[in-house]
């Protein structure tokens, strides 16, 4: 045979990892190789013969390429492996009249849309389906589909845009996933098939059919369907098997693929085996070029070769069998910066090849689809237990580190976050300022007719930044001391508990917590954290605190049972906290009076001793009138914070940006200042400086922050912030926080701002 086919030229279309063994099996069955790929520095190109730079998808180039080097050189057989150009192939093998299959068949089994429809009409089993290119096409097939269904699109491979949908509520968002990924915009819709799923590979010639590789696939992380890894052989038994095959076969001839490649991806189904799809192709995911062979002895590359040259196949029967498996590697999403141990990995006895997608410095995502996945891990065994347990040590042995912050959007946080807080709780509204709040107290909006929440953002949009420009210039540098403490920027995490009672379990309390502190110092910044009305949630807080060394701020409610408090702030000391408060406006607090927690008000001497309690710095936060805060520095009140508690205390209260000024005056230019109190953005950190404030703190954003995108998700908005406080500073021309004062912002008149 080798004698027969040597010197011919194969055209292989694609030239990637997947596609270099079967270039490097041509090469060894001494045939010429021309290999076309888009990019200059595909692997593929480097080791053919004749490199073509040509995209894959661009069949009429392909086409013109292909006939102007036959013109010069015989080409005498295209193929491609683990890529979705069979039409392609189709094409040039039509063009030049080489062994393959019709085009029009390539493209039926290349379109799922007109793939279901063949299947359909040759009495193939597949799930109920829908064309669709709209929305309302999607709401009108339900008229005959049922729930859970799938929906991809119609034109592109490797899981991308596959989603699953349970109900009707996750419709729009899943046409809006698949339609990005979908090339023309056809999609389909199609009931969910339960149950394994396998891959085939099979090969077809002169009225010949074989099924050449069974594979048990992995697929997990729903609503995506993405394939965690394969194994090889399939552990179905024979009978499923010879079910399988059958469904394979009849599917492929329904296709007209009747001399090359088939690629099945089959569902078994309680009511039977049914395709989810057919390829004109060899196929990916390491399995026909790397599992079965590894699994078998067989090098199917040489017999698909051989039958796009016209020739006949051999050497198809198994020369052994043992297990093969491929494992993804996922790194977490985010920039990644730095992967270990995958040197030490490859030496582990029993692991084949390990290739890795992404580099030190690729930002990545959270996948959706197989072409997402950092890498891949291939293992050959005697059994799948002892393949699994080598697969163990591989992620034992390889560790990826990512910086999250550089895969998250804004965007993605409020939508993850709509999603866990649900309907009743929070609406993550675009400017949240308490005009349109899902919940109120508990939850997280206000009390009453929010009108206190209101005039926070009120009071603040009331102010406008007064910039200047003829002067030195100057970069801000918002590094601001806060009790002795460093922090790279002016504002902190305004404090917060609650993660059960206000936020309806979007997060458990400790992670809520331990979310908010490590955002928070990641960042250069701190979180303050309240001791909640439950009278032991301040155990949980003290534990998120621990793991931090402390790195944190405990804000107390003002309970009428002072040894509660004494507690709190010894436990509190012991775990190194940075300072201790107590927020006096939480008097009758809602969620106190629920638990039937008595709380108090305190004079200058009660509160003197409450102060005693603790050698750390104290803090009185809920100040609203220059005579408590003359009172609060009285008491022994280290820090003062400027707040009406974000409107959750008593509805028509002042916003804080109105009072802050005359408490500012009150207490002279020296005496810490703390602010809450509608601040979105940088530049109302600006104001609320302008105003009076030497720090700032954040609160409903950073909640919101915190539950939608973790870490990362509180890291990017103190980035944020920070970014908008610099360009602010910037403008007006400081360099530093402490030089900002009230004549950089201008008081818009009543009806500007009505």
């Amino acid at each position: 045979m080798s004698k027969k086919i040597a010197g011919k030229t194969i055209l292989i279309i694609g030239g990637g990892l997947l596609q270099v063994p079967i270039i490097q099996t041509a090469k060894t069955m001494q045939l010429r190789t021309v290999v076309a790929d888009m990019n200059p520095d595909a692997p593929g190109l480097k080791v053919c013969d004749l490199p073509m730079i040509m995209s894959t998808k661009d069949i009429e180039g392909m086409v013109r390429e292909s006939k102007r080097l036959s013109a010069t050189t015989k080409i005498d057989g295209v193929i491609t492996a683990g890529t979705d150009a069979s039409m392609t192939v189709a094409a040039v093998a039509n063009a030049l009249d080489l062994p393959g299959i019709r085009f029009v068949d390539a493209e039926a089994a290349s379109n799922k849309v007109k793939m279901r429809e063949r299947l359909k009409k040759a009495g193939v089993p597949i799930p109920g389906f829908a064309p669709v290119w709209s929305i309302q096409d999607t709401r009108d097939a339900l008229e005959f589909l049922q729930f859970p269904l799938v929906m991809k699109p119609a034109d592109n491979m490797g899981a991308r845009g596959v989603v699953k949908v349970n109900n009707r509520e996750e419709l729009q968002a899943a046409f809006k996933h698949a339609k990005k990924y979908s090339p023309t915009g056809e999609m389909i819709l199609e009931e969910y098939m339960p149950g394994p799923e396998v891959s085939v590979d099979a090969l077809a010639w002169d009225g010949n059919f074989r099924i050449t590789g069974l594979a048990d696939r992995i697929i997990e992380r729903e609503p995506y369907f993405i394939e965690m890894g394969h194994n090889m052989p399939s552990a179905l038994s024979p009978s499923i098997q010879k079910e399988i095959e059958d469904v394979m076969f009849r599917g492929m001839q329904a296709l007209g693929i009747k001399r090359g490649a088939g690629k099945g991806d089959i569902k078994v189904t309680p009511t039977g085996v049914k395709v989810g799809e057919i390829a004109a192709r060899l196929s990916g995911g390491f399995m026909s070029a790397f599992t079965f062979p590894l699994s078998s002895g067989i090098n199917l590359n040489r017999a698909a070769i051989l039958i796009a040259l016209g020739e006949e196949p051999d050497n198809l029967d198994p020369l052994f069998n043992r297990v093969s498996i491929e494992r993804a590697l996922l790194a977490p999403k985010g920039k990644l910066l730095s992967i270990d141990g995958l040197e030490e990995a490859k030496k582990i006895e029993g692991v084949t090849d390990i290739y890795l997608l992404h580099k030190i410095g690729d930002v990545i995502p959270e996948p959706t689809n197989n072409i997402e996945k950092t890498g891949h891990v291939i293992i050959s065994a005697e059994t799948l237990s002892q393949a699994e347990s080598i697969f163990s040590q591989v992620l034992d042995t390889v560790k990826f580190t990512s910086d999250e912050l550089y895969s998250i959007s804004e965007k993605e946080i409020a939508a993850n976050a709509r999603v866990r807080f649900g309907k009743e709780i929070c609406w993550v509204c675009k400017v949240c300022d308490g005009t349109d709040c899902a919940s109120g107290v508990p939850g997280m909006g206000g009390v009453g007719r929010m009108l206190t929440f209101q005039d926070n953002a009120k009071a603040l949009a009331e102010y406008s930044i007064l910039p200047r420009y003829i002067r030195d210039n100057v970069q801000a540098d918002t590094t601001t001391n806060f009790l002795g403490r460093s922090l790279s920027t002016s504002f902190m995490c305004a404090p917060m508990t609650g993660a059960i009672t206000n936020m309806s379990g979007a997060m458990d309390e400790y992670t809520l917590a331990a979310v908010l502190l490590e955002g928070c110092l990641a960042s250069g910044s701190l979180a303050w954290l309240g001791d909640g009305a439950s009278p032991e949630k301040y155990l949980i807080i003290l534990e998120a605190l621990k793991k931090v060394g402390g790195a944190g701020i405990l804000i107390c409610k003002p309970r009428e049972d002072e040894g509660l408090i004494r507690e709190r702030f010894q436990e509190a000391e012991t775990q190194g906290v940075l300072a201790l408060g107590m927020d006096i406006d939480a008097v009758n607090f809602k969620t106190l009076v629920q638990k039937k927690i008595p709380s108090i008000t305190r004079g200058v001497d009660a509160l003197s001793k409450i102060r005693s309690y603790t050698k750390l710095p104290f803090i009185i936060k809920g100040v609203m009138s220059p005579e408590d805060a003359v009172l609060a520095k009285e008491a022994g009140a280290d820090v003062i914070v400027v707040s009406n508690h974000g409107g959750r205390v008593l509805d028509d209260m002042p916003g804080t940006a109105r009072v802050l000024p005359k408490i500012r005056e009150a207490l002279g230019k020296d005496f810490p200042i703390c602010v809450d109190g509608g601040v979105r953005s940088g530049a109302d950190v600006f104001k609320m400086h302008a105003l009076g404030a030497d720090t700032v703190l954040v609160g409903r954003p950073m909640a919101i922050s915190a539950v939608g995108g973790g870490v990362a998700g509180v890291r990017f908005l103190v980035s944020q912030y920070s970014e908008g406080l610099i360009q602010a500073m910037n403008t007006v021309g400081v360099s530093k926080v402490s030089e900002i004062r009230k004549e950089f912002i201008f008081k818009k008149k009543e009806e500007e701002i009505s």
